[in-house]
């Protein structure tokens, strides 16, 4: 009989954002988003502390999802980033970095948690309500005829993830890879859009340059399969979801009555040479299976003529059925009808590094393709194959909101800079019901902390500077002085502001002077170098500020210690 433990009550802890321990570990959090973030980030090296493999990363959805706490409160600044990252895939560590940061100035001002709720609602509507308008001078309307502002915004994710290793000439490649592949998923025709599907070929150990994308779909076949006798005209395709290996493994846990002496193995056979036979009669070429195919089945067909292929998984099925138009067989006991069979253009075999691919070409217009992605290493490789997924889906959020933000911290100083000139233009403090002076601590709390998150993506001891024209991010080498920045610097973080004589700085979360940032939209197309999703970093600056509300509406913590 086990012993009876009397349930113990749970623990209530009033006002737990005081807690030394708690806000200890938040500024620990946010260190940590800090060290990675940007181009020039440090790498993460994951492991559990009960075993497994070790994972060595820059990613934040890598990050965020090895992370875990035993503060109710940090986890939920966790889940809540974590959330973003699983709808918009990128700036998750902009989110991170500015909710640790607001929360952190918030306190250091000591602005009660109601009216900085309000002030945070406040500032963070003027944010939104900039950003979607026309004369926003920090967004840049993508232009679809051309692919230069695409390859850029691509350039700029794959480059903010350090652990892929990738030199110059080699992201551009990957950027050009990503942008080709996005438009091939784009169906051409009007009307109703239908995205189509990118499916990943990762292969270690050739050089990144051998990556490319091709139309149609590649998979795995065995060496020493014969291409010579496949005709070059269009292919009749049979596809079967289930199992040919005759295991009867599609009736799954039911019963099967035999009559006694029956000889089980020549009767499946049997059934599947039938099966065999029927797709010779409708002139069958290419016969796929997503699991196994028995030995002598397969022996039939390819004495016939057939090309087989078999294993190629249940990720490979629903690219194969959009690409054919086949309806895969899910059952060895009817006949095939007639509507299950799809087509292909054409086949050919194709090496690439170690593997040996069977390349099938769509037949008519088609929205699938294949990226095959080449490393050096197996660490390198799996970050480039993460990196690609999030460019792929920043590529197509782009044709929801064809707009982008300016990057290297740009964006951010620039939207500081508007606040407080809008700020200390405008009486706002009496309609949100506290005084000037607590509204002007609010705003600052707001601006230093967007500031922060440019002073972030400093990793060398070097500072960061803010132009007093235009209101961008510069970035000024480890022990250069203020005066010496016109040798060193030519250009703003994003590449878009050339350095001039006239040009006057401030450091970066030190006070200067209000300003009203001049327009600096013009070219914006033809200079910007470093681009970032205009859609992925509202949602992450809403994400962040929501958050930061929320936790500084917390009054108690209730927890079952049980």
């Amino acid at each position: 009989m086990s012993r009876l433990v009397k349930k113990s009550p749970a623990l209530c802890t009033d006002l737990p954002l005081e807690n030394k321990e708690f806000l200890y570990k938040l500024n620990l959090l946010g260190q940590l988003f800090r060290s990675c973030y940007g181009p020039l980030g440090g790498l993460k090296s994951i492991h559990n502390n009960i075993g497994g493999q070790v994972v060595t990363t820059s990613t934040s959805s890598v990050i965020l999802s090895a992370i875990y706490s035993s503060t109710p409160i940090l986890n939920l600044v966790l889940t809540s980033i974590r959330g973003h990252i699983s709808r918009f895939s990128d700036c998750g560590l902009f989110a991170a970095i500015l909710c640790v940061s607001l929360f952190e100035h918030i306190k250091k001002i000591g602005l009660k948690g109601n009216k900085a709720i309000r002030v945070n609602k406040h500032l963070l509507g003027m944010c939104i309500k900039y950003l979607h308008q026309e004369e926003c001078d920090c967004k840049v309307k993508l232009d679809f005829c051309t692919t230069q502002n695409l390859i850029t915004l691509s350039r700029s994710i794959l480059c903010s993830k350090p652990a892929i290793m990738l030199k110059d000439y080699e992201a551009l490649h990957i950027s050009e890879l990503a942008v080709q592949a996005f438009l091939l998923t784009v169906p051409s025709h009007s009307g109703v859009v239908t995205l189509g599907t990118t499916v990943i070929v990762p292969i270690e150990g050739p050089p990144v340059m051998d990556s490319a994308v091709f139309p149609g779909l590649l998979v795995d076949i065995p060496y020493g399969l014969e291409m010579k006798n496949v005709p070059s005209n269009t292919l009749r395709v049979l596809l079967f979801s289930t199992s040919l290996a005759g295991d009867l493994s599609e009736i799954g846990d039911g019963q099967i009555e035999v009559l006694y002496g029956a000889d089980m193995d020549s009767q499946i056979l049997d059934v599947l040479l039938e099966i065999g036979k029927q797709a010779l009669r409708d002139d069958v070429k290419l016969c796929v299976c997503q699991k196994v195919i028995h030995p002598v089945l397969q022996h039939f067909l390819r004495n016939h003529g057939i090309l087989v292929v078999e294993r190629v998984g249940i990720n490979y099925m629903q690219p194969l059925i959009q690409l054919t138009g086949a309806q895969p067989v899910a059952t060895l006991h009817t006949k095939i009808p007639l509507n299950a069979y799809g087509k292909v253009g054409n086949v050919t075999s194709r090496r690439i590094g170690s593997k040996m691919m069977l390349h099938l070409y769509p037949d008519e217009e088609s929205t699938i393709c294949t990226a095959v992605l080449c490393h050096r290493n197996e660490t390198m490789l799996n970050e480039l194959k993460v990196a690609w997924q999030k460019t792929e889906h920043i590529l197509r959020l782009t044709l929801r909101e064809p707009f982008a933000l300016l990057g290297g911290g740009c964006t951010e100083t620039h939207l500081a800079a508007y606040i407080r000139h809008r700020c200390d233009t405008t009486v706002s403090a009496s309609a949100l019901g506290y005084s000037q002076t607590e509204y002007l601590l609010g705003v600052e709390a707001f601006c230093k902390s967007l500031e922060s998150v440019a002073v972030a993506l400093q990793h060398d001891g070097g500072d960061s500077l803010i132009d007093m024209t235009h209101g961008h991010h510069w970035t000024l080498p480890k022990d250069v002085m203020q005066d010496d920045i016109g040798t060193c610097v030519s250009r703003c973080g994003c590449g878009l502001m050339e350095n001039s004589n006239t040009n006057k700085w401030c450091y970066l979360n030190t006070n200067y002077p209000v300003f009203s940032p001049v327009s600096s939209c013009e070219n914006v197309i033809v200079h910007a170098s470093v681009l970032d999703s205009f859609t992925a970093k509202l949602n992450a600056l809403q994400v962040a500020v929501e958050t930061v509300n929320v936790l500084l509406d917390i009054r108690y913590l209730i927890q079952d210690v049980n």
